[in-house]
């Protein structure tokens, strides 16, 4: 009688050890919130109802006096939320992780201690040599949570301040259209009996996703200007409408440019985002149109950009309102914050019942 084979070796019918989870030590995260020093820059990084949910699995967080001030957070509410508030930088600088919206400058990477974990945006392609030296020179782990990315792929960092951005681009196009602010007098809605405003958008990633969305919703008409097609494809699809998209084509963008109201300026690149609409274009606009370049913190996308502030947002040229302000989610402070938060809490739990980064 023939005897089956085993599908095992001998090997393998010999007693094994059993493979047991090794239990992780959680360990205890000591984080260090400064104060945000860039110019007009008024975001933080964690929230108190984030601090307290830190706080509650025995994470320890040290925040600079008036850090969320300008997100409309009180010293009081950190405090009550189980953070340490002080006026001490060299005692907040001194924590083994320190949390940051903008780049530590050379200043600040003086009072870290050598071996600390940095998160922060790093805007790795505008800084020098010299920065990197630093940190180096500090042996600092630096994590720049832009290039943060989740289970699926996604930057959600990214993500999050460019869905704001968009939504932002077609509030403040909104408001620089009144009367109050030199502009055409237009107001974007479904109001009956009157045209719809025209808006054109260049890009479409998930600034040029969002901005359609807040556009469509206040019942603009929107054309969607891109050089990827499945780009195109995506953002029909995620906004679940049919639309007017094309590729840049200059003779149908100039097309679009003379009889839109608002411009909204989302193209990126790798190193510069690309300029896609001459002075020429911008010369034939009409008068009181305006232009918002979301693009311009990678030089813009417009011939006619020059780079604005908060406090002076707008320029005219041609007859045509300029807004290329860098930064617009710092214009929405509160909300970016909470954004910001809601992505770093995950993480910062996760990274203590681990035991900590190495």
């Amino acid at each position: 009688m023939n005897v089956a084979p085993s599908p095992f070796t001998k090997q393998q019918l010999l007693p094994q050890e059993e493979m047991l989870e090794v239990l992780k030590q959680k360990g205890e995260l000591f984080i260090g919130i400064p104060r945000e020093i860039a110019y007009q820059e008024k975001r933080v990084c964690l929230t108190p109802d984030a601090v307290n949910a830190l706080t509650a699995h025995g994470h320890r967080v040290i925040i600079e006096s008036k850090a969320g001030e300008g997100a409309n957070f009180t010293d009081t509410e950190y405090s009550e939320a189980g953070a340490e508030v002080t006026n001490d930088v060299k005692k907040i600088y001194s924590c083994p992780i320190i949390l940051k919206v903008e780049p530590l400058s050379l200043d600040e990477l003086k009072l870290i201690n050598p071996q600390t974990i940095l998160i922060s945006a790093l805007q790795i392609k505008t800084q020098n040599k010299k920065y990197f030296e630093e940190l180096a020179k500090k042996r600092i782990t630096a994590i720049a949570f832009e290039y943060i990315r989740d289970e699926d792929g996604n930057y959600p960092a990214v993500r999050s301040l460019s869905e704001i951005a968009g939504t932002a681009s077609v509030l403040i196009a909104a408001e620089l259209m009144t009367n109050v602010n030199n502009g055409n007098g237009l107001m974007f809605g479904n109001i009956s009996g009157v045209p719809p405003v025209e808006v054109v958008i260049l890009g479409a990633g998930t600034v040029g996703e969002f901005a359609a969305r807040s556009a469509l919703g206040l019942g603009a008409n929107v054309k969607i200007f891109d050089n990827s097609i499945s780009r195109l494809r995506r953002i029909q699809t995620s906004l679940g409408r049919p639309m007017h998209t094309s590729t840049l084509q200059p003779k149908n963008l100039l097309k679009a440019l003379r009889r839109c109201d608002v411009v909204i300026g989302a193209v990126r690149g790798n190193n510069r985002a690309p300029v896609v609409v001459t002075e020429t274009m911008v010369e034939n606009m009409k008068t009181g149109a305006v232009i918002i370049d979301v693009s311009i913190d990678m030089g813009g996308c417009f011939e006619t950009s020059e780079v604005t502030t908060h406090d002076k947002p707008t320029f005219e040229k041609y007859g045509v309102i300029h807004y290329c302000v860098p930064n617009i989610p710092a214009r929405y402070s509160r909300t970016a914050s909470v954004s910001i938060s809601n992505i770093f809490t995950p993480y910062l739990l996760k990274i203590g019942e681990e035991g900590g980064l190495e």
